[in-house]
């Protein structure tokens, strides 16, 4: 193959190994327990380097330093930008600065009502709590001479729910008295503590069925922050939890900072790249044209990244294993594999109608980024055999926001809640027509 002529389908992937005997005599053993593919495209799974976010870790810890605490964080991002990581990122950094930290993923389960929530959240911070005694309680055996027993009770789950329990009022009123409760026992040995919720834009209120549990999340801690005790919130979730928040609570806007996340820059891309395997020894070095190549498939998407990369490298040692010289690796093969693996799930999950209106908005310029409904309407007059009626395409719409393919932002404006999905939609239109092209006659 002529690498020069061929730099838009493929990308070289040098190779080379350690010189010594054991090497020369088990190759293949010893590269494969050695070098283990670094790169981890899983959901939520933490990269083998951070590659950019450092402003946004500066705005956190700014949080950290809040006397008394005025803002709470909202992390905000597409699928696969890496929300969840940097979440993961920030505990230490709040651990550090001598905070305590609870939280989880919020489930289905856990926001169906307010009751659920508040179990959550107990079930969460009685995991800071339980190390810590409350009450020393003594108990008189049975016989002569026998030394009474003492027995610490500690600020376990038992303890936090009976408080819950045992507290008059609303939902809100209890969820209130613990977390009092729960500061008065650790505030000795904690500046604050922090609440983080990843998958939060699941949390909603139900007025049909009369539960507000978003609503009483943002009022519990809203209360508890106007008495100074220094709770932080951090909510991590699709670009739809930020409109949830206000339509739950509109002082919502001013209870947050929001930090959206984004795709890297090249920069940051290529650190993220090389980085895991600029080690001593790796046998696969990505050249620069492979680097650039990832960086024009991934578009900076952290999730993308990853994944180009993990493809790569066990493509790449697998062909050193074989004996080729100077790998090469055709970057369509992955992209097909990633349609398959990221995207098909999605698209198969939605009715024939939708998707002529998803490819409709696919071939807008502005796809990837923002559009209107007289964005499609006027398209869909221009290429649909059935044009769309404005009211259908809000009702469509409607749908695709609750299939999690489209989100409503900030400026009242549509966007795709997945990366790149215009593209995906994009190629599979060309896949169909060259399929058309290759029907007999």
């Amino acid at each position: 193959m002529n690498t020069q002529y061929s730099v838009n389908k493929y990308f070289i992937v040098y190779s080379h190994f350690i010189v010594n005997i054991s090497v020369y005599l088990y190759p293949k053993i010893i590269i494969m327990e050695t070098f283990m593919n670094p790169f981890r495209p899983g959901a939520g799974q933490f990269p083998p380097y951070l590659a950019g976010r450092t402003q946004e870790k500066a705005d956190f810890q700014k949080l950290l330093e809040q006397q008394p605490i005025m803002q709470n964080l909202v992390l905000t991002g597409l699928r696969g930008v890496g929300k969840t990581v940097l979440l993961d990122e920030l505990k230490p950094l709040a651990i550090k600065s001598g905070w305590y930290w609870a939280g989880s993923d919020l489930s289905e389960s856990a926001s169906v009502s307010e009751n659920t929530l508040s179990t959550r959240m107990i079930a969460d911070l009685s995991i800071i709590t339980s190390s810590f005694t409350v009450l020393d309680e003594q108990r008189n055996l049975i016989g002569f001479n026998r030394i009474p027993e003492r027995k610490d009770i500690k600020a376990d789950y038992a303890v936090l729910n009976l408080i819950h329990a045992s507290t008059p009022g609303l939902e809100s009123d209890k969820l209130k008295r613990v977390l009092e409760f729960v500061w008065d026992v650790i505030k000795a040995n904690a500046k604050g503590i922090v609440i983080a919720y990843d998958e939060a834009q699941i949390l909603k209120d139900k007025a049909e069925e009369k539960q507000y549990p978003l609503s009483v999340l943002l009022e519990v801690v809203q209360y508890i922050q106007r008495k100074n005790i220094p709770y932080l919130l951090i909510l991590t979730g699709l670009p739809t939890l930020y409109p949830n928040l206000v339509e739950a609570r509109t002082y919502a806007e001013r209870m947050f900072k929001v930090i959206t996340l984004t795709k890297l820059s090249d920069d940051e891309t290529s650190q993220a790249i090389k980085e895991p395997i600029n080690k001593q020894g790796c046998p696969v070095t990505f050249s620069d044209i492979g680097i650039a190549e990832i960086i024009k498939y991934s578009s900076g998407y952290p999730y993308f990244v990853q994944f180009f990369c993990r493809e790569a490298f066990d493509v790449i040692l697998q062909q050193i294993e074989s004996g080729i010289e100077i790998p090469f690796i055709k970057i369509s093969d992955f992209v097909t594999k990633l349609d398959v693996d990221f995207y098909s799930g999605r698209w198969s999950r939605i009715t024939d109608r939708q998707r002529e209106l998803l490819s409709i908005i696919a071939t807008l310029p502005t796809a990837n980024e923002e559009f209107t409904v007289k964005d499609i309407v006027t398209k869909s007059n221009d290429d649909s055999v059935t044009p769309f009626k404005p009211t259908y395409v809000n009702n469509l719409l409607v749908k695709l926001i609750e299939a999690g393919l489209i989100y409503k932002n900030r400026r009242s404006k549509y966007s795709f809640a997945v990366p790149l999905l215009a593209d995906y939609i994009n190629r599979q239109a060309e896949r169909r027509e060259l399929w058309d092209e290759d029907e007999p006659f």
